[in-house]
């Protein structure tokens, strides 16, 4: 299974699972990353550590650590 840190700029890719844990889990729902949601990769940072994906119409950025939790389709 493909993890969010693994999407191309300009894809839009389907959240199936969020592995999170706590509070992190919490704050990655509260953003929008639940099953089905839909999540465009508009840009990447240096090294690739930052991305910004646009989720229920909102720009939000995450590490790759936090993006590593969230598997795709």
């Amino acid at each position: 299974m493909k993890v969010l840190s693994e999407a191309n700029v300009g894809d839009v890719v389907s959240v199936q699972k969020n592995k999170a844990q706590d509070l992190l889990k919490e704050r990655l729902l509260a953003l929008g990353l639940t099953s089905g949601a839909t999540i465009e990769v508009l840009r990447k940072g240096p090294k690739n550590n930052l991305t910004v994906f646009r989720i229920r119409g909102a720009m939000i950025a995450l590490r790759e650590e936090e993006s590593n939790l969230i598997e795709i389709m």
